[in-house]
């Protein structure tokens, strides 16, 4: 009978960063993963993966870097990346800047918004359709992409009116999206709404 191999002291922390974002109100995890930050991530490091803690912002995340030009065996991707088409890119900026309007203005930790409420900020990036209704629905596809991708997260659901469904943004927004990026984007943003103005 083979010897039982012990099992690390980190397995669930390593098993729940397989699975997508961490955040620090997964207390027990969070405690686990800065308890264990070197030995998790020389662990996922033999690999080629990278452990993000952002530990200001409450989450922790994993990261599989390009492989470099020159580099004669590249290692296969585990992590797809993720790639949002525009409507989805622009949702996700507009929340990425309504989070940092919240953490100025309230003591709160989390951020929520009603599917209306996003609907009607992204809206003023369209040309005025005469089928509201159409182009209401077509809004909810960026919604879905970033409950896809863990950007939202559905908090209170109403069966009957979606637009009242409530979702928390969650902070991993800021990781699809840095400061630098946010400014960038922000720029074509305000270049295409003048252009769409002047049609």
């Amino acid at each position: 009978m083979e010897p039982k191999i012990q099992r690390s002291p980190y397995a669930a922390a390593v098993i729940k960063l397989l699975q997508g974002p961490v955040y620090a109100d997964d207390k027990n995890t969070w405690r686990d993963i800065l308890g264990w930050q070197s030995a998790i991530q020389e662990f996922f490091g033999k690999i080629g993966i990278e452990l993000i803690i952002t530990e200001q912002d409450g989450f922790a995340r994993l990261v599989q870097p390009d492989a470099a030009e020159d580099e004669e065996n590249p290692l296969p991707r585990l992590m797809k990346k993720q790639a949002l088409n525009y409507e989805a890119t622009l949702l996700a900026v507009m929340l990425r800047e309504g989070l940092e309007e919240f953490d100025v203005r309230s003591e709160g930790n989390k951020y929520f918004l009603t599917q209306k409420e996003m609907k009607e900020r992204i809206e003023l990036f369209y040309k005025e359709q005469t089928n509201k209704s159409k182009l209401w629905r077509d809004l909810s596809k960026p919604i879905t992409a970033l409950l896809n991708i863990g950007i939202l997260k559905l908090n209170r659901e109403d069966t009957a009116n979606k637009d009242n469904n409530q979702y928390e943004i969650k902070r991993i927004v800021k990781a699809f999206i840095s400061n630098e990026k946010l400014e960038e984007i922000k720029q074509k943003l305000a270049d295409y709404v003048h252009t769409i103005q002047q049609q």
